[in-house]
């Protein structure tokens, strides 16, 4: 600033020898430059003074700095100082706990092993049912990283004692379920026995440890394990009833309710079970009409042994109707007359037993035949997804078997039959031949003893 004042004055001063007839105009010039002179003065003195000002502050705040952090560093000393210590004191104790667990330590393993297995014993237990919640606690037993407590210890001999104790009783109380058809049920009466099973309605129930409820089997085994089930819901305190137990806790019963039944298995025999079990209809039905027909064929030729006179209505009476009709004739001729007649009743006798015979026949030669188509199938699937599997080919393997049994189931009983009736209409066809020959011995006799 102090130079441009110079340098204007220096300008002002070239400029006075232009301007000598203006004495006034450089008096005021004189004193605009004294003016400015000190005005520049009195910046400078601000200036320097704020610039004091601020120096003095910044060496205060150094010195606050440097008091906090000769403050902190104290305090540093004194927490490395504890640290030391706590070091000291915690391996001191460290060692302290060793030496007092001593055997502990192995009890603390084997109540974890065995809090790890009676958590999955007791999710698994049907007295879970009426107990809920008990596998939380062995389950955080288990997890523990501290020693057991002696009321922990308490709780889990409680624990295994109530499962032993309940495992010998047979319990009613309420409990939610969910029905056949998928449906929660609320507060329904259910009958525990022991830790096998329990029922509810007459219907057997198991025990979902994963959900934490009752689940009613979809299938139920066979009603008369529900007739049981649903007397020994009905009993009363002292009475004794029977009761089917499933001593695997489910396992049995799963397997049972899983085994396919009737119609199950004959839908896995297909289209050529379908023919079989048609044909084995239809041969029960006409081998039982056939019976029908020769028993009452058999009761009138009965009915007719008991009288003398020929009745045209049955057999026996059109063969002695031939005799009667014929009286003089000599024995030859009527010895023929009397087979033509046989022949002639042999027949309707006789009737329908080769259509039971090619029946009977034919029924597992189908079953065959489904076995060979089963095995293709099977063949089929061992091409396409190898036997990694054997899933994939149980359905060909099913048919096969099922068709062979569905076969033979029909053949037996149609050859029974068959055998029954056969031997029912020969010994009909019998007492024709035997009344028939009858009637000619007595003839010859006669005409023997005429001629002697």
């Amino acid at each position: 600033m102090m130079s441009m004042t110079r340098l204007l004055i220096a300008v002002l001063a070239l400029a006075m020898p232009f301007a000598a007839s203006a004495q006034d105009t450089l008096d005021e010039l004189l004193q605009q430059v004294q003016q400015a002179a000190q005005e520049e003065q009195r910046v400078d003195q601000q200036r320097l003074q704020r610039f004091i000002n601020e120096r003095n502050n910044q060496r205060q705040l150094l010195e606050e700095a440097r008091a906090e952090l000769r403050a902190e560093e104290q305090r540093s000393d004194r927490l490395q100082n504890q640290f030391d210590e706590n070091e000291l004191q915690l391996v001191e104790l460290e060692t302290t706990l060793d030496e007092r667990m001593g055997n502990l330590g192995e009890l603390f393993g084997v109540v974890r092993q065995v809090a790890g297995d009676l958590r999955g014993n007791l999710a698994e237990s049907m007295v879970s049912a009426q107990y809920p919640g008990r596998s939380e606690f062995f389950a955080n037993l288990a997890e523990a990283r501290e020693l057991p407590t002696v009321g922990e210890l308490r709780q889990m001999w409680y624990e295994m004692v109530r499962e032993i104790t309940e495992s010998g009783k047979v319990v009613e109380f309420q409990s939610d379920l969910i029905n056949a058809d998928g449906v929660r049920e609320e507060n329904r009466e259910v009958v525990r026995v022991g830790v096998f099973n329990v029922v509810s309605n007459g219907k057997f129930l198991q025990w979902d440890g994963d959900q934490g409820l009752l689940v009613e089997l979809p299938r139920q085994p066979a009603g008369r394990f529900q007739n049981m089930a649903e007397n020994l819901q009905q009993a009363s305190g002292d009475e004794v009833v029977d009761m089917a137990i499933d001593g695997t806790r489910g396992a049995i019963l799963a397997q049972v309710v899983r085994a396919p039944t009737i119609q199950e298995r004959i839908r896995q025999g297909a289209e050529v079970g379908y023919v079989i079990i048609a044909l084995g209809i239809f041969g029960v039905l006409f081998a039982l009409w056939r019976g029908i027909v020769l028993t009452i064929k058999g009761n009138a030729i009965k009915r007719q042994l008991k009288r003398e006179e020929a009745d045209e209505g049955n057999a026996l009476g059109r063969v002695l109707k031939v005799y009667q009709d014929n009286p003089d004739q000599d024995v030859e001729t009527l010895e023929l007359k009397l087979d033509e007649a046989i022949l002639r009743e042999t027949a309707p006798l006789e009737s329908g037993l080769p259509l039971i015979k090619v029946l009977y026949v034919v029924a597992p030669l189908i079953g065959l035949l489904g076995t060979v188509v089963g095995m293709i199938q099977t063949f089929q699937q061992i091409t396409l997804f190898g036997t990694g599997d054997p899933r994939m080919m149980a359905g060909g393997i099913s048919m096969a078997l099922i068709t062979t049994v569905l076969g033979l189931t029909v053949a037996i009983p149609l050859t029974i039959l068959h055998s029954l009736l056969q031997s029912r209409s020969r010994s009909l066809i019998q007492i024709l031949e035997e009344q028939a020959a009858g009637i000619i011995a007595r003839l010859a006799e006669r005409r023997h003893g005429s001629a002697s």
